[in-house]
Formats: structure tokens, C-alpha cells, sequence
């Protein structure tokens, strides 16, 4: 029977088992990281909120990172997310797009490429981060940015699209700039 569903129903593992029981907010954030791990994903000692949609097993995750609620995860191509990351609610990881198309069909070829977020990055709320893009280790990126290139390390990026704001390489203390 389980057969018959996952033929008419592709995505029915995905869209029940992972982002319907495995996401729900009864299940405990220790549980819901156990759970992600069986069902195949890599997935270290963070912390998953609830309501986060994840599209495949293409999602790895480090340690001490947290994504917090309503996170969604296009996995079309590998989402690596490093150690000590903050992902803000409601963000968009989005690895796939098409190419430019003629007038008749503007959406033409599709295309697939890889999002890489750095250790230590924060991503603040309501960002949209596109494929192909490479988030440098210790990042900042405002919240509600649309990141459509990649980022070196040790960057504070902001708007739409995202640009750099200021280099944060020279150490840590942003409160001298109030």
C-alpha cells in the first residue's frame, strides 16, 4: 500500500514524514534532530525549530547552529550549513532557478547549484539566499536580504540585493558604532 502512495504521491515521505510529523512542534528539538539523522540528512548537535521545510536529504548541518521557525530549504543541490551558525525565521535557502528563457517560455532550462553558509555566520530574519552562493565564515547578513552572490568571510552584507556594509574582520564589537 505504502508503494502504491509513494508512486501516485512522490513526495509523500518528504511532505508528510519530514515536514509534517518530523517539523511539528510536539516533537522535541532533541527528538526532531534524531529523527532528521535517521531520516538521512547530516545533522549535528543544533537545534531545528519547528515548521522548518526541508526538501531532501541534501542538507547538512554543524554543530551548536540553530535555524529558527519557518526556515524553508530547496535542496534541489547540496545545503551545507557550518558550526555556530544562526539562521533567522522565515529564511529562504533556495539552490534552484532557470535559466533566461525567450519571450514565448521566460523560465527555460533549469538550473541546480549549492549553497554554502560558513561557520560562525549569523542570517538574520527574512533572508533569501540564491544558488551558487558561498557565505564566508563569520558573516553578518541583515535581515530581509536577497543574497545573489557569494560572500567572503567576515562580512556584513545588507539590502536587495545584498552588499557589503562593513568589513568585521578587525574583531568582534559592533557597539561602537551606535
Amino acid at each position: 500500500m505504502i508503494r502504491t502512495f509513494s508512486r501516485l504521491w512522490p513526495g509523500l515521505y518528504r511532505d508528510i514524514v519530514l515536514n509534517q510529523i518530523i517539523a511539528s512542534p510536539f516533537v522535541p528539538v532533541r527528538l526532531r534532530r534524531a529523527f532528521l539523522n535517521a531520516y538521512g540528512l547530516s545533522v549535528g548537535r543544533s537545534r531545528v525549530a519547528p515548521h522548518v521545510w526541508i526538501g531532501s536529504t541534501r542538507l547538512s548541518i554543524g554543530d551548536n547552529s540553530f535555524v529558527n521557525y519557518g526556515t524553508m530549504f530547496n535542496t534541489s543541490e547540496q545545503i551545507s550549513i557550518g558550526n555556530f551558525v544562526d539562521v533567522g525565521m522565515r529564511c529562504l535557502f533556495i539552490t534552484s532557478s532557470h535559466e533566461l528563457g525567450p519571450p514565448s517560455h521566460r523560465a527555460a532550462g533549469h538550473v541546480r547549484m549549492p549553497i554554502v553558509v560558513g561557520d560562525g555566520t549569523w542570517i538574520g530574519a527574512g533572508v533569501t539566499i540564491l544558488p551558487g552562493v558561498v557565505i564566508g565564515a563569520g558573516c553578518v547578513v541583515a535581515a530581509g536580504s536577497v543574497v545573489t552572490q557569494s560572500i567572503r568571510a567576515n562580512t556584513l552584507v545588507g539590502g536587495v540585493p545584498a552588499r557589503a556594509i562593513r568589513d568585521l574582520s578587525n574583531g568582534t564589537e559592533c557597539a561602537s558604532d551606535r
